[in-house]
């Protein structure tokens, strides 16, 4: 039987399989409430050890994309528990992430007196969609003040507690892309000189202090985070070998010593085998590999020990049977890339479907 479909037990993680399904924005969330149609969209995914969910705001300011769903307002809980009551029918566990998008996002998305904000002003090279004006230059945000960033730290507390109670089995902070967090840790992007920039430990700072208050208020077993060493994603820019490697290895060091859940890992060509090799090295907790994987590579990955789960994206977004599919060896559906982002159920739950 083939590893990826075999349960994966852990300290922090009992899962019924290795397969997990990779948090995708999908855009469906109308008015930034959590639905039906994303339940169902979820619930035909269940055969999924974990399902790690798309990124959810934790505040207005963090609704950058259009209609991307939010865990900060009592309809936002109430529309997730439709989610997480369909995927639990069938013994999966269901992670929701948590994505502050900072700089990435446009004000035409945003709520009524909210702002983008970002760890300095310096704009994203780009553009970003509007449901009301069309495609617009990303704007220079608002700088936080030390005291903003305290609060924003409170925001994804909330926004944890938030995800409890709509019934998910833990979050994953979203410290990848191009986002608020990797923003922070981007010295092209973070020109502070408070506590908060500077040195790597201080770029660091932010997304510590996030998953330290985080694991003390829902517990460290419930806490995961997703990375994405040497990625230019949200005009990041490249910075110093040595000093990207130096910061994954002592967010790691930290991750591990605050005692998360996992480490999710957004591979890209960029990034050194030495420093997968020494972020394997540091944490102690569950390694998620994810990004370009087949059924037969994730075997390799799984086999040599490099990562101890695999995450699915666009096999997953396409292929609602994807275990059953792994399981026989069937064809896969290529995925609809004209709605991705579209509201509506084409190309969201019409995919079809051999195994029930």
């Amino acid at each position: 039987m083939k590893k990826l479909l075999m349960p994966y037990n852990s300290q922090s993680l009992n899962l019924k399989n290795h397969l997990v399904m990779a948090p995708m924005t999908r855009s469906r969330a109308i008015g930034n409430i959590p639905n039906a149609l994303m339940a169902e969209y979820y619930g035909q995914r269940r055969g999924a050890g974990l399902i790690i969910t798309e990124g959810t705001a934790p505040a207005p300011e963090a609704l950058g994309y259009a209609r991307i769903p939010g865990i900060f307002s009592p309809e936002q809980i109430e529309g997730w528990k439709l989610t997480t009551t369909a995927v639990h029918q069938n013994n999966t566990k269901i992670f929701l992430q948590l994505m502050h998008t900072g700089r990435i996002g446009h004000q035409a998305n945003l709520p009524e007196g909210a702002h983008v904000i970002g760890a300095s002003a310096i704009a994203a090279a780009g553009q970003m969609h509007t449901d009301t004006i069309g495609m617009q230059d990303y704007p220079v945000p608002v700088a936080l003040s030390t005291k903003g960033v305290q609060d924003v730290i409170g925001e994804y507390v909330t926004a944890a507690k938030n995800a409890m109670a709509a019934g998910f089995d833990g979050v994953e902070i979203h410290a990848a892309n191009g986002y608020l967090i990797e923003q922070f840790l981007n010295p092209n992007v973070n020109d502070r000189t408070d506590i908060y920039g500077g040195t790597i430990e201080s770029r660091s700072r932010f997304v510590l202090e996030v998953a330290q208050q985080i694991a003390d208020t829902i517990g460290k077993e419930k806490v995961g985070v997703r990375i994405s060493p040497n990625s230019t994603l949200g005009d990041l820019q490249a910075y110093d070998a040595d000093a990207t490697e130096e910061t994954y290895i002592h967010l790691s060091r930290e991750f591990n010593r605050i005692g998360l859940a996992y480490i999710h890992i957004s591979i890209n060509p960029q990034v050194p085998a030495q420093t997968l090799a020494a972020i394997r090295t540091e944490f102690e907790g569950t390694i998620i590999y994810c990004n370009t994987f087949t059924a037969e590579k994730a075997e390799v990955e799984l086999n040599n020990g490099d990562a101890d789960l695999i995450a699915f994206g666009r096999p997953f977004l396409a292929n609602p049977d994807l275990e059953q599919r792994i399981t026989n060896g069937a064809e896969l559906n290529a995925p609809d890339f004209t709605t991705l982002y579209t509201p509506g159920a084409k190309g969201y739950t019409d995919y079809p479907v051999l195994f029930n």
